[in-house]
């Protein structure tokens, strides 16, 4: 049995840009917390894995804790997180986060060839299926996510719990990831990973990959750019399934 598992943020979709940021800093707002992110800042807490956790980091700030007060802490995250996650749904909602180029045609065609698709991602659930459902429309494919684990990516534990929930084989399993955190987390558990850059995490290191592209890319788009293949396969101007199933196999 052959399966994809696809991260969510910057997989999926564009959302750290499009998203995430965008609903963190209206959050902020919301509470009057003296506090906006710019997206060369963002860009640095993208190294902390989990919206709950990008969050509490500000209280490393003695101006920005001293600024809330003394507040219990856990529930004041709750509160705005739960805020975050409901802004960043309406984004999607309204369009504004848009899929990454070849997730809907890629999801399809596994679907349709009989693989296991499913979604491993350490955001929130809710807002794990809301862009999963923009992107490739009414579905039933399985979403691990959130608070499903005691630790987020770069430990393996959600790609761990995959596994084990849908009884996949590891040496049939192929991740897609976009980050240094999330490909550790991938090969971690045992996992091949190929890596779909954006603009945050075009510089990271990927050299655990199987392969490294642009974007999965699609017919009548500009060709996509391979930055690294360490694989069989053998992509063209985009990504097809066949080269997904080549990255399961020893390079020849």
């Amino acid at each position: 049995m052959t399966a994809l598992v696809f991260d969510c943020d910057g997989v999926l979709a564009d959302t750290e840009r499009h998203g995430h940021l965008p609903a963190f800093n209206a959050t902020f707002e919301r509470f009057g917390l003296p506090v906006r992110w710019t997206e060369r800042e963002y860009g640095e807490k993208l190294k902390i894995g989990g919206g709950k956790e990008r969050m509490a980091s500000l209280f490393a700030d003695p101006a920005f804790a001293a600024a809330v007060g003394d507040a219990d802490r856990t529930e004041l995250l709750l509160a705005w997180h739960k805020a975050k996650t409901a802004a960043f749904k309406q984004l999607v909602a309204d369009g504004r986060v848009p899929p990454r180029p070849g997730i809907a045609r890629i999801i399809h065609a596994a679907l349709d060839a009989g693989w296991v698709v499913a979604v491993a991602s350490t955001s929130a659930e809710e807002s794990v299926r809301a862009v999963l459902e923009k992107a490739v429309g009414p579905n039933s494919i399985p979403v691990f996510a959130g608070d499903v684990v005691p630790a987020k990516k770069p430990d393996p534990a959600i790609y761990d719990l995959t596994v084990a929930r849908l009884g996949l084989d590891r040496a049939r399993t192929l991740v897609i990831e976009d980050s240094r955190n999330g490909l550790l987390a991938a090969t971690g558990a045992g996992l091949r990973c190929l890596v779909t850059v954006n603009d945050y995490t075009r510089g990271e290191s990927f050299d655990e990959s199987v392969l490294v592209v642009s974007e999965l890319g699609d017919p009548g788009r500009t060709p996509i750019e391979v930055l690294a293949n360490r694989g069989a396969a053998r992509p063209g101007d985009y990504v097809t399934l066949d080269d997904m199933r080549a990255c399961l196999e020893e390079p020849r």
